[in-house]
């Protein structure tokens, strides 16, 4: 039985026609259109977007520009301000370590200031001290010192401590002789007060430096320095230094050393005026010193031993 070969028809399959058709375009399909107003209008939409993003992409450019330059500006001018400060810190810290330096060094310089000050006293009061020698009941050598407090062409009275000339003050007594540097005078006992620690001597010759009494008011404060002179030194006058431990109307504590050759002489303050005179024996409080001393009050001078209109020294008190 003879085969016969169904070949298909050349003509398009309607299953297969269907089929494509309910099979959806592709992506690509969709988006690209197939007209020429279609691409036109895709290319003209490519290039509105486009410029769009460069103006979005310039405006963030000059946003960032912009933020770049306030934080320019605002470091150009803060710059300034930060290296104030800096110098600012830097002084601080230099003040602080000069301080810390000057610290340390204060008490050399206190040493100094005091080596200063001794030497400038000493120099400021040698042509009014004098070194005083005369003997004691007993004919030994009694010494002390004296100062100026007033001078005229012919005379100068002279204050130092009765303890010194206390042999002189009967008769007969020893003579009584000053020094100022090599010249050797005899002097005159004027008068005297005894509880004071006080005597007058006056000198037969005059214009004399005098040193100054020191106003009453305002007194020594406890803890000021104190200054104890003698006429005897090399130069004409030595120093000793202490400290004031009470202040009263019965004279001024001190710790100054007060050697025999100082007794009679002036307490100093640190201005170089009399604010007492040195004793070995004046104990108001009615016991012997023991490294603490009293000065007597300057002006107690003038209760005596001296004649002080004003409260400056002028004349000398009743003779005795």
């Amino acid at each position: 039985m003879a085969t016969t070969d169904v070949r298909p028809r050349r003509g398009k399959d309607p299953d297969k026609t269907a089929a494509m058709r309910a099979i959806p375009p592709r992506w690509r399909e969709r988006l690209v259109p197939k007209t020429v107003m279609g691409i036109t209008v895709l290319v003209l939409a490519l290039a509105v977007g486009a410029a769009c993003s460069s103006v979005v992409l310039y405006s963030y450019y000059e946003y960032r520009l912009a933020k770049t330059e306030d934080r320019v500006t605002k470091f150009i001018n803060g710059f300034g301000d930060t290296v104030n400060k800096a110098n600012e810190s830097i002084n601080a810290q230099r003040d602080q370590a000069k301080a810390e330096v000057e610290k340390e060094l204060e008490p050399i310089k206190q040493i100094q200031a005091e080596g200063q000050t001794l030497g400038d006293l000493s120099k400021k009061a040698a042509p009014s001290l004098f070194f005083v020698r005369t003997l004691d009941e007993a004919g030994q050598p009694s010494v002390g010192s004296a100062f100026a407090v007033a001078s005229d062409a012919n005379q100068t009275f002279l204050i130092t401590s009765f303890t010194t000339v206390r042999a002189a003050t009967k008769r007969p007594g020893p003579d009584v002789f000053v020094r100022q540097g090599t010249a050797e005078t005899k002097v005159q006992v004027w008068t005297w007060q005894e509880e004071r620690d006080l005597a007058l001597i006056i000198l037969p010759k005059g214009n004399i430096p005098k040193l100054e009494f020191a106003p009453p008011t305002p007194p020594m404060k406890i803890g000021e320095r104190i200054f104890a002179m003698s006429g005897l030194g090399g130069s004409g006058a030595s120093a000793s230094q202490g400290f004031v431990g009470d202040v009263s109307q019965a004279g001024i504590q001190h710790n100054a050393a007060i050697g025999p050759s100082f007794q009679g002489g002036p307490l100093l303050n640190s201005e170089g005026k009399v604010v007492a005179i040195a004793s070995r024996a004046y104990a108001p409080l009615g016991f012997a010193n023991d490294g603490v001393w009293f000065g007597v009050p300057a002006q107690a001078t003038c209760e005596k031993v001296l004649k002080c209109p004003g409260g400056t020294p002028s004349a000398a008190g009743d003779q005795r």
